[in-house]
């Protein structure tokens, strides 16, 4: 008879028995006994990976912009001059409403305003023109950049002999039998030669954003608007524009931006705040209390003012622009 070998089997332990869930396991736990989880950990680094990677550059923000923001604020709240350092309240403010410079700058920047659908207009209209491939629309791509990169010191330069009152351009008016016209001596001119002057030299960027906005843009719209026999007012109005809409807000808000805090150069360099100081924008008027008149505390008022006009005018056409692709 055969033996019947009464020691207990050994079999190996695979990966998928129990006691091969006891050793995973094992390997798994800390000194403290407790199971880890991979998956659990893998989906906490995916979700923080974003905050780490904002971090630096939100750091730099606080650190550089909102801090000086709030030191400049709190600065408006004191005196200048024999007063430096002690709290005077809304005295700088009522002093900035009531200076004839100051109000003329708001009234200008209430002019920029009504001028900014011409300054968003015009990059608008070349970048279709662009998109659409017109004839040449290679050079015009480069030659519509290429104001952007002069310095605002050399294009104001250029234009004021441009616009000189014996300058080039009124001598072509006089060709014409136009008189010639005094652009920069003329306080119902001047402001809006600068703003003019402006437009052109900045306008490249905008038009680079807008191409990149049309490079999102569906062409079988566009084909559909042709074939339905739209014509090229029709196919803005109705094509272009509501599926740009995000890309007209962003540009919209930095043309103002930039009209309002980047202007200095040709103030300083075509007008120097005038004539009768009908070309003072808020940021003309801080450097004026600023590096000449020895008054921090009153440009710091008149910076704060100008950051909430930013703010105010920003959200106003982020919201109408909102409603108006709601509506198409």
């Amino acid at each position: 008879m055969p033996i019947r070998d009464s020691s207990p089997l050994v079999r190996p332990v695979g990966p998928g028995r129990a006691g091969g869930g006891d050793t995973e396991r094992r390997q798994r736990r800390g000194d403290t006994g407790i199971v880890s989880r991979p998956g659990a950990r893998t989906l906490r680094s995916e979700r923080l990976a974003p905050f780490v990677l904002v971090a630096p550059a939100l750091l730099i923000i606080v650190a550089l912009r909102l801090g000086p923001l709030l030191l400049g604020v709190n600065y408006s709240f004191t005196g200048d001059g024999e007063d430096n350092g002690t709290t005077v309240g809304l005295a700088n403010y009522v002093e900035l409403f009531q200076d004839p410079l100051f109000q003329t700058a708001l009234g200008n920047v209430g002019l920029l305003v009504l001028l900014l659908p011409v300054a968003v207009a015009i990059p608008g209209l070349l970048a279709t023109f662009i998109y659409l491939r017109v004839p040449g629309h290679r050079v015009f791509r480069s030659v519509y950049f290429f104001p952007a990169v002069l310095s605002p010191v050399i294009v104001g330069a250029i234009f004021n002999l441009m616009l000189a009152f014996d300058g080039p351009l009124n001598t072509v008016l006089g060709t014409v039998g136009i008189g010639p016209v005094d652009w920069l001596g003329d306080p119902g001119i001047a402001m809006f030669a600068v703003v003019g002057v402006h437009i052109w030299a900045t306008f490249g960027m905008a038009l680079v954003v807008f191409l990149a906005g049309f490079a999102t843009l569906d062409s079988a719209l566009l084909d559909a608007a042709r074939v339905d026999g739209a014509s090229l007012p029709q196919i803005i109005w109705h094509v272009i524009i509501p599926s740009l809409t995000r890309t007209i807000q962003f540009v919209f808000v930095t043309t103002m931006i930039g009209m309002l805090t980047s202007m200095f150069g040709l103030l300083y360099v075509m007008t120097t705040g005038g004539p009768e100081g009908s070309t003072y924008l808020p940021e003309y008027y801080i450097w004026i209390q600023q590096g000449q008149m020895n008054r921090p505390a009153l440009a710091s008022a008149a910076s704060t003012v100008l950051f909430m006009i930013m703010l105010v005018v920003g959200l106003m056409q982020i919201s109408l622009l909102r409603r108006a692709g709601r509506e198409d």
